[in-house]
């Protein structure tokens, strides 16, 4: 048995005696990983759509470390996946597409927490293999995960297939997926409770992920009326009633998933591990839903519906209720950051930041600048860009320049581009310098698109990419 002694600690908790000293086994881990759910649609941040709607999630919001400025590193599903399994950036990674096969030798979050003890468990949507999103993906392929109930990518959540185990059989879980994977995990939770060795459960819902109308369960159909949603105030007009359509399918597979999170939530505390099990909840990348004139359906852009995301982190025998974190957290940040609070050493080719300490001193990492970076995915759609979101402050420039400058405190739905304008001068200048520091930390000198295609050995098309030395079972689609 791994054991850890947890007695008195410098951090702030009123919610345990702190005259008795406690011994617990390392904490377990549940990770639980949603697919295109922005922070902005979240009751907890007022949006008006959900107030009273989410409970679960609003109550977890409320016991939790809440990191009010979280961003996904490359706001698409790979990208975003592999830097938060490895620590390590895209352009390290050469992680910098959809579809992509994360390299064996990778070393990855279950691996790491696996040297330590844990049982290790995966869940849901995978999207690292690379082979076809519908094939096998091998046990010599999950990186480091044991306990297998996934699939590469799959967004028919009323006809969800999955693998399991060892065995190459497809199968498919009942009625709408999220439930029935929901359902698995508390089993797993169940049956690992009384272990003497801590578990890390990555629980990865493809939900909220379009097609918002098709697939909703049955018992949230309906539940969102689209002539009574209410827009953010940057939805375009010409945008205004599609966005509506689609934003009440996605408002009812939030309102689904808050359901599994209240399912999950009683689990753990049902099975007597609240106390010593930290409980992440986020995402990988937002949604537009016509902000900026950018269609339902559209992320990868450096907007905040696009990049910013929920993170909360709820360890009751650390953490006090309710703790706001100004700082912002990046994608590489995550690793690095769970393995400090579990006590673990970080290795240091991890290229992320722990931010535990800022959870303790909000004055710690109040500098702290995210770097968003894009090579692209999309050919033909957008340039590439490389950009910098601080607590307060957004840049992003692209090859041709500085292109966005935004303050998100005074201009939250950022409408207001300061770029080249009178008495803005030097924060552009701080900003650009803050953005070169950052680059200049993982070696991204920011090159053309072909210039990282050529470098990973990658074949591009209009849809596809392909290993220059064969493509995959199924091209991959760059799109999902």
């Amino acid at each position: 048995m791994v054991l850890v002694f947890i007695g008195l600690f410098s951090c702030k908790n009123n919610n345990r005696d702190n005259n008795k000293a406690r011994v617990f086994k390392k904490p377990n881990i549940i990770y639980i990983l949603t697919d295109q759910w922005r922070a902005q649609a979240t009751g907890y941040n007022g949006d008006p759509n959900l107030v009273g709607k989410t409970p679960n999630l609003d109550r977890l919001a409320s016991e939790s470390v809440n990191f009010e400025n979280a961003f996904s590193v490359t706001p698409v599903c790979t990208p975003y996946r592999a830097a938060l399994l490895t620590g390590k950036y895209p352009t390290t990674t050469g992680m910098i597409f959809n579809d992509l096969h994360l390299p064996d030798e990778s070393i990855t979050m279950a691996e790491l927490f696996k040297a330590s003890g844990y049982e290790t468990g995966y869940i849901g949507k995978w999207h690292l293999d690379g082979m076809g999103r519908t094939a096998y993906t091998p046990p010599e392929r999950r990186q480091g995960f044991d306990y297998w109930k996934a699939l590469e990518c799959s967004h028919n959540y009323s006809n969800l297939a999955y693998y399991e185990g060892n065995s190459q059989e497809k199968k498919y879980w009942e009625g709408y997926g999220p439930y029935a994977e929901t359902q698995d995990a508390i089993s797993y939770i169940r049956q690992h409770a009384e272990s003497e060795n801590p578990f890390l459960l990555v629980l990865a819902w493809g939900a909220p992920h379009f097609p918002y109308h098709k697939y909703t369960p049955t018992d949230m159909e309906g539940q969102f009326d689209p002539e009574d949603i209410i827009l953010r105030e940057n939805v375009t007009e010409g945008l205004r009633e599609e966005s509506k359509r689609q934003s009440a399918g996605y408002y009812a597979h939030i309102a689904a998933l808050d359901k599994c999170l209240g399912q999950l939530q009683k689990t753990v505390e049902e099975t007597g591990i609240s106390e010593n099990t930290i409980l992440v909840f986020t995402s990988d990348h937002g949604e537009m839903m016509g902000s900026q004139g950018v269609p339902p359906r559209q992320k990868q852009v450096p907007w905040a519906e696009s990049v910013k995301i929920p993170f909360l982190l709820k360890y009751p025998a650390k953490y006090e209720k309710g703790i706001s974190v100004a700082a912002p957290i990046n994608t590489p940040d995550v690793l690095p950051t769970l393995l400090s609070i579990a006590g673990l050493p970080v290795p240091e080719h991890i290229e992320g930041e722990d931010m535990s300490k800022a959870i303790a001193d909000e004055t710690v990492a109040s500098d702290k600048a995210a770097l968003i970076i894009n090579v692209s995915p999309f050919a033909g759609v957008m340039e590439p860009y490389r950009g910098i979101y601080t607590s307060r402050y957004a840049y992003i420039k692209t090859l041709q320049g500085p292109w966005l400058l935004f303050d998100n405190a005074e201009d939250p739905l950022q409408m207001d581009n300061l770029l080249g304008k009178p008495g803005f001068e030097q924060l552009q200048a701080d900003m650009e310098a803050a953005l070169q520091r950052e680059l200049q930390k993982i070696g991204d000198e920011f090159r053309p698109r072909e210039y990282y295609i050529k470098k990973w050995g990658y074949k591009l098309t209009n849809r596809y990419i392909d290993y220059s030395e064969g493509a995959p079972p199924q091209g991959p689609e760059m799109n999902n």
